[in-house]
């Protein structure tokens, strides 16, 4: 197969979304298929364009034998409603254009991951005009996040919004839903069901394991060797719900061995560095965003991973790979997300659930770990059992190259 993929976030960039479309296109090419990945100039979370790219409107690079095109976008360290807009819309111009008169030769199919929704624009575009087929990966439902969010609240754009999304899913040969609930939702609207196909986030264990050399180095540049920590590394958005964290190492300000280390970058850094000063809080350190193949390290480093979001209906429906990175490096959760993330955390006995936006359940719950360290190793080796049994990266991987491959077959 010749595949043309957008992801709108790829690495050097770290997240999750970025190493879910690196991952997934290295499979493909371990399995003898060519990949075409349209990307943005790398910017992301800050909004800073990378210093090596800066001035660039246009990279075409080989990185482990996936042709990456990195293309101009409207980066800006300040997120409002018009930067991102502006943002989204500049990736959905110059991919579409990349894809339609940069990348020549032959595409068996057009693969978009979504969100930005505007992805999945771009992507729809290219398949009218390529006549291949479209497929069309949904991590997270939008506009609707957007809506319950706050970021999206004129009426005019969410039904164009709403309109557009509606348009790609119908387009779609298949849509590759990340989680249970994105899957009863879109079933909700009608959807038919064999056009959903359920490819969830995981961890990929030969990357993401144990690393007690980074835990002796990391917890003594800390200076924190005989601590009990708790680690949260990811994107600083929005959706987390930070000031529970916040509220919560204010309450364990009088136990002075427990401490919090925040790892990453986003839209609400400022924000949560502001407030912690505020707080004077000497028991949580914030630490820039480090490359991933540095977070093993600083997950190992720690005890337990934080797996934080705000009390909303919608996320219910969410899994987040923070999960599964943890549990590949041994590292139990304290999750406050009900719905499936709870159900996945519960049978695998891998960590507990304690109630979003709970400042004083998380400050318990981290005193009772603190004070049973053999529990929190029990849950650690049940998570990694877990994920590399069931969400396995790369095997996540093979079974998405098999289903484009089958419908292919069924096309010709």
């Amino acid at each position: 197969m010749r595949i043309l993929y957008l992801s709108q976030y790829f690495p050097p960039e770290a997240g999750a979304t970025q190493t879910r479309a690196y991952e997934m296109a290295r499979t493909f090419v371990r399995l003898g298929h060519a990949v075409t990945i349209l990307a943005e100039i790398p910017n992301h979370p800050s909004g800073i364009i990378l210093p090596a790219y800066r001035g660039k409107w246009f990279e075409h690079v080989d990185l482990d034998g996936i042709d990456v095109i990195r293309v101009w976008v409207k980066a800006s360290p300040n997120k409002n409603f018009r930067s991102r807009m502006l943002f989204y819309l500049s990736y959905m111009f110059t991919s579409f254009f990349a894809g339609a008169f940069g990348v020549h030769g032959h595409f068996d199919l057009i693969y978009s991951s979504s969100p930005p929704l505007f992805v999945g624009i771009a992507g729809l575009a290219l398949s009218y005009i390529k006549h291949r087929p479209f497929f069309f990966e949904v991590r997270d439902l939008w506009p609707e996040s957007a809506i319950v969010l706050g970021e999206l609240s004129n009426p005019h754009y969410i039904h164009w919004a709403e309109q557009v999304e509606t348009a790609c899913y119908r387009r779609a040969r298949k849509i590759i839903v990340v989680t249970r609930g994105i899957q009863d939702r879109l079933l909700e609207r009608n959807i038919p069901p064999e056009k959903l196909i359920f490819i969830p986030n995981g961890a990929n264990i030969q990357n993401f394991h144990y690393d007690p050399i980074g835990r002796y180095d990391l917890r003594s540049e800390l200076g924190w060797q005989d601590c009990f920590i708790a680690i949260y590394a990811g994107i600083f958005g929005l959706a987390q719900g930070f000031e529970t964290v916040l509220q919560a190492a204010q309450l364990l300000s009088h136990h002075p061995t427990i401490r919090i280390i925040l790892v990453g970058d986003g839209p609400a850094k400022d924000m949560i560095v502001k407030e912690a000063q505020r707080m004077n809080l000497s028991n949580l350190r914030i630490i820039p965003e480090k490359p991933r193949e540095r977070i093993p390290a600083y997950l190992s480093a720690a005890d337990v991973a934080i797996v934080p979001l705000r009390k909303l209906e919608l996320f219910k429906g969410a899994l987040p790979s923070k999960i599964f990175d943890a549990w590949a490096c041994d590292r139990p959760v304290l999750i406050s997300i009900d719905g499936e993330a709870r159900q996945v955390v519960e049978s695998a006995q891998g960590g507990h659930f304690i109630e979003p936006e709970d400042p004083q359940a998380l400050a318990e719950a981290l005193i009772n770990l603190s004070t049973n360290r053999s529990e929190c190793n029990r849950m650690g080796v049940n998570g990694r059992i877990f994920t590399a049994a069931n969400y396995s990266r790369p095997v996540l991987a093979e079974q998405l190259c098999n289903i484009l491959q089958n419908e292919l077959e069924n096309i010709r």
